[in-house]
């Protein structure tokens, strides 16, 4: 009874209209080569048009964004828009190496696939972004975090520097990302949700 219980509340809380969750992520200090490495990776070049090297992985991309772009529809209306930020999505989560559904589940998750969302403590746009960080490893302004491939840059990077600190151990890079590290709240929500985006087989 406690297992459908807790369940229900777990898909209560991913169907209804989500609130931006961040904002208790903690500031800690870099040491000089991690803040570099941090900094190079938000300062590359804007995502090029992805090139594949065979036929298979191109129909493979294609697939997915297909896929994708209709799940997303009601939340994002327009077409163009639609693929433009799943167009992103991917890039910026494949060039930090993580999974491009886990990164969907996060924003659905964090802001509910809202470019503005703020929260409580100022987190920021698509991936709820703290504002520190712009001044930690980036240019210092803030209100950068509400242009799309900015956001999710500054998310995927953070994501995996905290997922590198943890050693891989997802579910606390997770908690580390929203402040709860330890407790399993966020990181199953964020676990429900990517399932939602994956493609008919995954896992």
């Amino acid at each position: 009874m406690k297992r459908l219980t807790r369940r229900s509340a777990v898909l209560g809380l991913l169907a209804a209209p989500l609130t931006a969750r961040a904002g208790a992520q903690i500031e800690e200090p870099l040491i000089d080569s991690v803040r570099s490495v941090l900094s190079s990776a938000i300062a590359q070049a804007a995502p090029p048009r992805p090139r594949f090297d065979d036929v298979d992985s191109r129909m493979a991309y294609l697939r997915w964004l297909g896929t994708m772009s209709e799940r997303l529809k009601k939340r994002k209306t327009e077409a163009q828009i639609r693929i433009e930020f799943l167009e992103t999505v991917w890039y910026e989560a494949k060039r930090a190496g993580l999974e491009p559904s886990l990164v969907l589940g996060l924003i659905q998750v964090e802001s509910g696939f809202r470019k503005y969302a703020i929260s409580t403590a100022g987190a920021r746009g698509y991936m709820q972004v703290m504002p520190f960080w712009t001044r930690s490893i980036g240019d210092g302004n803030a209100a950068s975090l509400f242009h799309m491939q900015t956001n999710l840059r500054f998310g995927c990077v953070i994501l995996r520097h905290y997922l590198d600190r943890e050693k891989g151990d997802l579910f606390l890079a997770l908690g580390r990302y929203n402040g709860s590290r330890g407790r399993a709240e966020y990181p199953n929500l964020v676990f429900g949700a990517r399932r939602q985006w994956l493609l008919p087989g995954q896992t």
